[in-house]
């Protein structure tokens, strides 16, 4: 039988040299052997029976065996099972799944579920996020600011262009985080689509003049309220916590010729108010004038109509004493004419018989004290008598 390089034990020579080399001593003139595989794999066979317990029969190897794998494989399932804890963050919230579908939230701190692949954890971040539209902050020490004009220019309701720059403050829902967790693939992109269509079509509403003076806050505020409409109807778990206008200006293109237009505006909203100024100082003047007119006109009317209705009275009550006595009452008016013209002029008396004036001298007058002047009315002169 020729020599293998793999005969069994005890089969006649064998070549120590399982490689094909030649015999000890030949060829390579006196160079080490290399190992024996076969002898290294039996003499540790040998040294594991002997520190096996028993007598080291081939039964009580296989029982080691058995015992050991079932040792290795709960070490190996409580391991796994170890995998199993986690930590939530304080700013954070714990959404357990087991086989992909939802089973519970976990508050911060340290928490189990089973470990992957069975179970999963997600841990959405229940703080304040920004969402800038319209300008990206670099970031840089110089704190520098990029325009990005395809998100802040908008059409205005009177097809006026406005470039508008805001940002959106949100926060995941602490209430529904699940939802913000299998609703939305992308949240961040979800809350800007939304914001930016929201503040497109609140501005398509409004005129260009109230949106670049004083109507932010209310824009702000349809804005808010339309976006988390939006998301409530998506299901997205988010809270729009506040919308802030950081910048309204017209177009770069043209805002020389807005500024024109703004300061004429001014100046024409200046002379209105100029203008009404100085009506409310002159019409009130003007109206106090009238009602003064107006009442003095008025007690004029009333004293004509009572002097009417007193001499009415007083020609009445003569008609009557005429009527009564027609003599005596023409007498005594004549008498009353004559002493009303005659009372207050000199007088010279003329005798005719003799024909000649005869001197008059009026001892009276020296007595009595001056009369008053007489008026030309009539009544004036009766009174004074």
């Amino acid at each position: 039988m020729s020599n293998s390089p793999w005969q069994p034990r005890g089969q006649g020579p064998r070549n120590p040299n399982p490689w094909g080399g030649g015999p000890s001593g030949g060829g390579g003139g006196g160079g080490r052997e290399p190992p024996d595989l076969e002898e290294i794999l039996r003499r540790s066979q040998e040294k594991l029976r002997r520190v096996m317990p028993g007598d080291g029969g081939g039964s009580d190897f296989g029982k080691f065996g058995a015992v050991g794998v079932a040792f290795l494989a709960l070490l190996a399932f409580a391991g796994w099972m170890l995998t199993g804890f986690y930590t939530v963050r304080p700013n954070e919230v714990g959404i357990e799944r087991v086989f992909g579908r939802f089973l519970s939230i976990t508050p911060p701190g340290l928490n189990w579920n089973w470990p992957y692949p069975v179970g999963r954890v997600d841990k959405p971040t229940i703080g304040v996020q920004t969402i800038e539209i319209g300008l990206r902050s670099e970031g840089n020490r110089r704190g520098g600011i990029r325009d990005v004009r395809e998100e802040s220019l908008m059409l205005t309701g009177d097809e006026n262009i406005v470039d508008v720059d805001f940002s959106v403050l949100w926060l995941v829902d602490a209430k529904k985080p699940q939802d913000f967790v299998f609703n939305l693939r992308s949240p961040e992109q979800t809350v800007k689509a939304v914001a930016e269509s929201a503040m497109r079509e609140v501005i398509g509403r409004r005129d260009i003049q109230p949106i670049l003076t004083g109507a932010r806050l209310e824009i702000e505020r349809a804005v808010q309220e339309l976006m988390q409409k939006t998301l409530n109807a998506y299901g997205a778990g988010i809270i729009v916590q506040q919308v802030q206008m950081m910048k309204v200006d017209p177009p770069q293109e043209v805002i020389d010729s807005f500024r024109d237009v703004q300061a004429a505006r001014a100046d024409q909203e200046r002379m209105q108010n100029e203008a009404q100024t100085y009506a409310n100082r002159v019409i009130p003047e003007a109206r106090g004038e009238a009602s003064r007119i107006t009442q003095r006109a008025e007690a004029e009317r009333e004293r004509m109509i009572a002097d009417a209705r007193g001499e009415a009275a007083r020609f009445t009550s003569v008609l009557n004493e005429y009527k009564k006595a027609p003599e005596v009452t023409r007498r005594r008016l004549y008498l009353e004419t004559v002493e009303r013209v005659y009372g207050g002029m000199g007088k010279v008396l003329i005798d005719q018989g003799k024909g000649g004036a005869l001197p008059l001298l009026q001892l009276g007058d020296m007595f009595r004290t001056p009369a008053p002047a007489r008026s030309a009315d009539p009544r004036t002169n009766e009174g004074n008598r």
